[in-house]
């Protein structure tokens, strides 16, 4: 008897199984195979624009990414770091193998986690409620609750121009029995596509004749935990799709499954195939293509913005066709993969599927793109699956404390018409949710819940006991006359400030109003201080925003509430309203379409239900 399954050992599979076993619960991770565990199904890279927010954020709960991430990492790159550090997106190249064999020793050190090799056949129902997990081989898992993080794998379908396959990757099979029960239960389910590029034999492109991209040489890393990296950087590098590129490309759309409509389901708008930017943007003459070595000893290149699904023989032309490519050679062709997902709008903030007690889902049957969303998701699903099944508080986030709560929202309120991903702008609290400050945002809820290791709570002590030390160091006052003296070119107004306050002034630094205030501290931890001072005046802006979100979570709507009993709703309101079932009015008003006078009246009608 377990008391949690998690059901898919992908991104979202291995951080709900680690994080429901870091609770305490029992848990079982099911999967097709033990040696697939955690591995990097499309690109060989973790973090991104917004994507690196989660990573951290994920590893402020302990999570298992981060840290694997850079056990692996073969090239670090901080993007957008020419812009302010709360847009900046931390993102690592990994070395594939080392990337999955990180996951699985973590997996395999982790207390209360058991691997179990097999398919999930179908779930165990009591009623309206999990039992358990059935097995194809014939076996039953008995649990309290289960996560279903099944990727691409659920009724998944592969499509490389007319070639047709069933799998969730290739060379993988398809969850297809767990897609026909899902299906059978009346759940609210759509089909999504994403897909892969081509992938490159590195021996034989001419690197030569290619823009080159080293790794950062500045020491960063995704996880705190890791002090140094550990492996030798190893640089990627450029080229571009030509006017013959498009040729060839254009000359094959009614070989393409996109158009010809065999996929009919939608992909990722912020990562499209080159077929279709090729159709969408016929003004452009070329489209940047990033070369990504995917190990040390793997002489794989992964050519990140190629994704497409067209015939192998169109695939090796359009190769050829681009620098550096000429006599390049494909090791295995790009292809599209179209699988099911349940609308996330028939799950609450916890993650948990309305429709059966115990079922909780995380990733791509979620509607999401990504290996950060997903890991995301099964975080949160696995803590919250524990809770249920251990009797523990639940895990909630909300927009205001990270882009984890930015998500879920989005997901449980808003549904998906493609693939979600996470982007910076989706976050309206972005100023104060840094990727820099996950571990200060997020620290206390982790310690909460109770899925901290040893290691990590005494790295957590630490970490506040600096930052409580260089916050007293930095309440001394100055004078604009002090400043001057010690070489800033600052305004003589006359007012005293503590040095904390004149830090969000441009042009000062610790070494006009506190010398000697970063010494014996973390870098890292000073680092943040001194942007927690530049963005405060616009956090203070936005804290009678957050106030008010937080007043109007604490408004309660009632469960049965029924919308179409709402006078003044319009029928595409009461279908929003009906779909997302949102606990509260701030979830509520979040919900496109609706207005302020329908929150009115959603409100006078909650109100004279609870009288």
């Amino acid at each position: 008897m377990f008391d949690v399954v998690v059901i898919g050992g992908g991104h979202a599979g291995t951080e709900a199984a680690a994080a429901a076993a870091r609770r305490g619960a029992r848990t079982a991770l099911l999967s097709f195979d033990r040696q697939g565990l955690g591995a990097m199904s499309c690109n060989p890279a973790i973090g991104g624009l917004g994507k690196g927010h989660i990573v951290r954020e994920v590893d402020a709960f302990d999570g298992l990414m981060a840290r694997a991430a850079d056990a692996a990492a073969i090239h670090y790159r901080m993007l957008n770091r020419s812009k302010g550090t709360a847009v900046q997106g931390p993102r690592v190249q990994a070395d594939r193998r080392r990337y999955a064999a990180a996951i699985q020793a973590m997996l395999a050190a982790q207390p209360n986690l058991s691997i179990v090799e097999g398919e999930a056949e179908s779930l165990i129902l009591n009623g309206e409620r999990v039992a358990g997990v059935r097995l194809a081989d014939g076996r039953a898992l008995a649990c309290r609750a289960v996560v279903l993080a099944t990727g691409t794998f659920l009724g998944g379908r592969l499509f490389r121009g007319e070639e047709r396959l069933l799998g969730g990757r290739i060379g993988e099979r398809a969850a297809t029995r767990m897609a026909e029960q899902l299906r059978a239960l009346n759940l609210p389910m759509a089909r999504m596509k994403t897909g892969t590029p081509p992938r490159i034999d590195g021996r034989t492109i001419d690197w030569a004749m290619l823009d080159e991209q080293v790794s950062d040489r500045d020491p960063w890393t995704m996880s705190p935990m890791t002090t140094v990296r550990p492996l030798p950087q190893i640089a990627c590098a450029i080229t571009r799709t030509t006017d013959q590129t498009h040729a060839i490309i254009a000359a094959a759309f009614h070989r393409s499954p996109l158009f010809t409509g065999a996929i009919e389901a939608n992909g990722p708008r912020y990562c499209p195939s080159i077929e279709d930017k090729i159709k969408r943007f016929a003004d452009r003459d070329s489209h940047q293509i990033f070369l990504e070595p995917e190990g040390l000893d793997d002489p794989i290149v992964y050519p990140n913005g190629l994704s497409t699904s067209l015939p192998t023989d169109v695939q090796t032309a359009m190769i050829a066709s681009m620098p550096g490519l000429e006599r390049a050679v494909i090791t295995m062709p790009g292809y599209a993969v179209e699988y099911d997902h349940i609308d996330p709008r028939a799950l609450d903030a916890r993650l948990a599927l309305g429709a059966i007690e115990g079922v909780f889902c995380a990733g791509q049957i979620n509607g999401t793109t990504g290996y950060e969303e997903a890991g995301g998701q099964g975080l949160i699903a696995g803590l919250n699956a524990a809770a249920l099944a251990c009797n523990l508080s639940p895990v909630i986030l909300d927009r205001a404390s990270s882009y984890l709560g930015v998500m879920i929202d989005d997901l449980v309120l808003q549904g998906v018409t493609e693939p979600y991903r996470m982007l910076t702008a989706r976050a309206e609290y972005r100023l104060s949710l840094r990727a820099d400050n996950a571990e200060t945002r997020l620290g206390a809820i982790a310690e909460a819940a109770q899925c901290l290791s040893s290691e990590r709570m005494a790295h957590r002590a630490r970490r506040l006991s600096q930052r409580a030390t260089l916050h007293e160091r930095l309440t001394e006052q100055r004078t604009a006359t002090d400043l001057a003296r010690a070489g800033a070119a600052i305004a003589q107004d006359g007012a005293r400030r503590s040095a904390y306050e004149w830090l969000r002034f441009d042009g000062v630094g610790l070494i006009h109003v506190a010398p000697d205030a970063a010494q014996g501290l973390d870098p890292a931890i000073v680092a943040e201080t001194l942007e927690d001072a530049r963005y405060a005046p616009y956090v203070e802006r936005q804290a009678e925003e957050v106030a008010r979100l937080r007043a109007d979570e604490q408004i309660l709507l009632p469960a049965a509430i029924d919308y179409a009993a709402i006078p003044g709703l319009s029928q595409e309101m009461i279908d929003r309203l009906s779909l997302a079932r949102p606990a509260t009015l701030a979830a509520a008003s979040r919900i496109r379409g609706i207005t302020p006078a329908a929150l009115s009246a959603v409100l006078l009608h909650a109100r004279k239900m609870a009288a």
